[in-house]
């Protein structure tokens, strides 16, 4: 595909990323915050609000403001300049664009909520019993699934030597 194409494609993507999930997270901040948890099919999607002011799975969150500053403002705002540089620079394959164009989009969406208000904003959680998965968002979707398209995309078989 041609570049002058793809390029435009891939700012649909990584806007879109960003906007379903800053829309998604102000639905969460404005309708669940203070209420009660929301759950639905028998359970395995719960709905609530929660505040995150660590990493994945509130890693960090105990560290002090300046440290969580720069570890999750600074540190998440260079590794995201450095994966779009990156991008540019190189000449990867379709796959490898929508995987990295998704990554970049979810973290800079969470960026942006450190940036702006000091945590993150999420608001699912899935599972079955017991066993369930951490409270998450829309840019932690994107985040995972950039990572898991670009990991296909590097160990599907390639035409190039």
């Amino acid at each position: 595909m041609r570049l002058y194409v793809l390029y435009p494609m891939l700012v649909v993507v990584l806007l879109a990323t960003i906007g379903c999930d800053r829309v998604t997270k102000r639905i969460a901040a404005t309708t669940l915050a203070g209420g009660p948890d929301r759950s639905y099919l028998a359970g395995t999607i719960t709905v609530l609000y929660a505040e995150n002011s660590g990493g994945f799975l509130s890693l960090g969150a105990e560290l002090s403001p300046w440290s969580r500053t720069a570890v999750f403002v600074v540190g998440t705002g260079v590794v995201l300049v450095v994966v779009a540089v990156g991008l540019l620079r190189s000449r990867p394959d379709l796959w490898s664009l929508v995987g990295a164009t998704l990554f970049i989009a979810g973290g800079a969406s969470n960026w942006i909520d450190r940036v702006t208000r000091g945590t993150v904003v999420d608001f699912l959680n899935v599972g079955i019993g017991p066993v369930r998965t951490g409270v998450f968002n829309v840019a932690d979707m994107a985040i995972l699934g950039g990572l898991l398209v670009l990991m296909a995309a590097q160990l599907r078989p390639s035409g190039r030597p």
